[in-house]
């Protein structure tokens, strides 16, 4: 049994009595090295998901940001880079590129050569050791979601007290071992958290099949079919009709009310106050102007994020910004919204757009109103919707589950790396 001894620190406790407690500033140096003259215009992100990654790699794509690359800082690989602002969140990471990075980041390297740099990134991996960072930082906003995760943190820890926090560290070579140790494992636990996240993406590609297919051609692979003469959608049932957005929906425009709250139309497709899900990360305007009531069972789709799905049924009373077209209509409204996530899907709503921002279009209600929709009877509408639902239902409940299992797979992570960098456990 290995001999320990009391930290006196609450987030380590006991750690071996051959290892050593420091100030990160006698274990690790800052690099500030500018960027001027520009060395290099690759920029690179940090992600808690990703590490240190080039900005074009960061998912969700985007370019690269148009700003003066002379005023950010280097990066080499080997470095440990830190974003002072998203630490608590996990944004830090061990770099394996040259590249330039934001101010707000902090790049740091052993003061010995002889040291494992992976060693001390795996001590600042832990939950454990961010969440020990509450209080050390200027402009704190921080929101804790049901599950105890952390959403939206803005808090900036300067380095002089970042620097004097007491971290374990284990002698030369048993830091070696126990990065060896967790780069090993890690990459067994990150490929079956890979392996996961393809299936969880092949099922979110069969639901996005499901909807395309069903309402356009319909339920009866039988049937007899048509040239609906709009590229789009392609041949659709002989009995179907194809008509324009203005001849079968209605543009609201509804009264605010004074106790209503703000409703989001996310792009998960989801309608809803947007105290449901979180508040942090939204801009709130004052004069709220424009603004107009939405009730229960309306149609909205974005205007700004249509294009990425942002199209549902809200289930909520509420006022919204008037970048969201508020639709009713005759028909079902699940059959048109189903309809109108597979153009999104398909990225008509893209080549139509005349574009103001990057992976963005204008869905204003004149777009809408001009889009032809291709339009079953309503009874064949409702059978269409109740397949579809019934479908991404049970996908949904798989997807849930494998969704469970990377949380599962993420916390043993996170634990099997505090119980070696803390020396709770030993690589033998």
């Amino acid at each position: 049994m290995r001999a320990t001894k009391d930290s006196g620190i609450s987030w380590l406790g006991e750690y071996p009595s051959d290892w050593e407690l420091k100030k990160i500033k006698y274990c690790l140096q800052e690099r500030v090295e500018k960027n001027n003259p520009v060395r290099t215009t690759e920029i690179l992100s940090l992600t808690a998901k990703q590490g240190v990654i080039p900005y074009d790699q960061k998912e969700g794509g985007g370019n690269k940001p148009k700003e003066d690359v002379s005023a950010y800082r280097l990066a080499y690989p080997g470095d440990i880079v830190m974003n002072s602002m998203n630490i608590l969140s996990g944004s830090v990471g061990l770099s394996q590129y040259f590249g330039c990075v934001s101010p707000v980041y902090y790049m740091l390297r052993p003061w010995k050569a002889i040291e494992d740099v992976r060693y001390y990134n795996y001590i600042f991996q832990t939950t454990m050791f961010q969440r020990s960072l509450f209080g050390l930082g200027n402009g704190i906003l921080i929101k804790e979601s049901g599950n105890g995760k952390l959403n939206t943190i803005r808090m900036r820890i300067p380095m002089d007290k970042f620097g004097g926090l007491f971290i374990p560290v284990a002698p030369i070579d048993e830091q070696k071992r126990i990065a060896d140790f967790l780069d090993a494992k890690c990459a067994e636990i990150d490929a079956l958290t890979a392996d996961i996240q393809t299936q969880i993406d092949t099922l979110e590609q069969y639901k996005r099949s499901v909807i395309t297919e069903t309402v356009t051609k319909g339920l009866n692979p039988n049937a007899e079919m048509k040239d609906s003469g709009v590229q789009w959608i392609g041949n659709m049932p002989a009995h179907w009709d194809a008509i324009r957005g203005k001849y079968i929906l209605r543009y609201m425009q509804k009264p605010v009310r004074e106790d209503d709250g703000v409703i989001t139309c996310f792009r998960d497709g989801e309608v809803t106050l947007r105290s449901n899900r979180r508040e942090d990360g939204f801009t709130m305007s004052d004069k709220e102007i424009g603004y107009q009531g939405i009730d229960v069972g309306d149609l909205v789709v974005h205007g700004m994020d249509g294009f990425a799905g942002s199209i549902g049924i809200s289930d909520s009373r509420g006022k919204a910004s008037p970048v969201l077209n508020v639709l009713e209509t005759d028909q079902n409204k699940r059959y048109i919204m189903y309809y109108l996530r597979c153009m999104a899907y398909s990225d008509v709503f893209l080549a139509l757009a005349t574009g103001i921002r990057v992976r963005s279009c204008d869905l204003r209600w004149n777009k809408l109103a001009e889009l032809s929709y291709p339009v079953p009877p309503l009874n064949e509408q409702n059978a269409i919707v109740k397949h579809i639902d019934s479908v991404l239902s049970k996908a949904d409940a798989v997807i849930a589950d494998k969704k469970a299992q990377l949380a599962t797979l993420d916390e043993y992570k996170k634990s099997l790396i505090f119980e070696y960098v803390t020396g709770k456990k030993e690589v033998i």
